[in-house]
């Protein structure tokens, strides 16, 4: 019994130190779910839509596991930075000034800045918006837009996207710079706001979202990566793609 019961300890040991050698590691994935359809809340308030989908895919083909959390955008980064969070999936533009912080995934989507007016109003360029009340989300690429393009406009920024959208439809506010997929979620599919907004104009300049990481986490990097490519390669990502924005 004695010899039995020792062959059975090790093989139990060597069991339970191979299933912990071999379990994929999981990672906290933070997105601000305000963004549709990249990030929303479902009908039971968990995380959704494009990204969260795109990140779980990411994860299964790059070996790894994650567990979304819903966290407001003014302190998602913030929360990478100091290890509450490991990835930020909430379509952020890799910017030069962002990579002095942040390490980036290779980019997964490409996006123009779009400009929403109320239904029947124009305009040609973005110096049409001079003297007019410019709303979008706080530290965001159409806030950045906005002021470098230096038009003498009031610019008012929100916590969440579909507040400037309300105050447009409101009266409150004259335009709305967001995404082009956001603004023409919000313009075209969106109950309450479809039919009252459109999507006056686009900008040139494309834009590149990533994952975003802690400064040196290569070794997630290189995870994020090689799921990335994978499904872009096999056809998950043009699926999903589909799904969330009818492309």
């Amino acid at each position: 019994m004695g010899t039995r019961y020792l062959q059975l300890a090790l093989l139990l040991a060597t069991l339970v130190f191979t299933t912990q050698a071999t379990a994929a590691e999981k990672y906290i994935v933070a997105s601000d779910c305000t963004w549709p359809p990249f990030e929303i809340l479902d009908d039971k308030k968990q995380p959704a839509g494009y990204a969260i989908d795109l990140i779980r895919a990411v994860a299964k083909a790059g070996g790894f596991e994650v567990e979304n959390r819903n966290i407001a955008w003014d302190g998602i980064f913030g929360g990478v930075a100091t290890g509450q969070y490991d990835i930020v999936a909430s379509s952020t533009t890799i910017t030069e000034e962002r990579k002095k912080q942040f390490d980036f995934s290779d980019p997964y989507f490409e996006i123009v800045q779009a400009v929403i007016l109320p239904a029947g109003k124009k305009i040609s360029s973005l110096q049409d918006l001079k003297g007019k009340t410019v709303g979008g989300q706080i530290a965001t690429t159409g806030i950045f837009v906005v002021r470098e393009a230096k038009i003498d406009a009031n610019i008012k920024e929100y916590d969440d996207v579909g507040l400037a959208i309300q105050d447009l439809i409101g009266g409150r506010i004259d335009a709305v710079v967001c995404d082009d997929p956001v603004a023409k979620y919000y313009a075209n599919k969106k109950k309450d706001s479809m039919g009252k907004i459109h999507v006056a104009l686009t900008t040139d300049t494309k834009e590149y979202f990533g994952f975003t990481v802690k400064k040196g986490r290569k070794d997630l990097l290189e995870k994020l990566n090689r799921g990335i490519k994978i499904v872009k390669e096999n056809g998950t990502e043009a699926a999903l793609r589909s799904k969330w924005m009818g492309d």
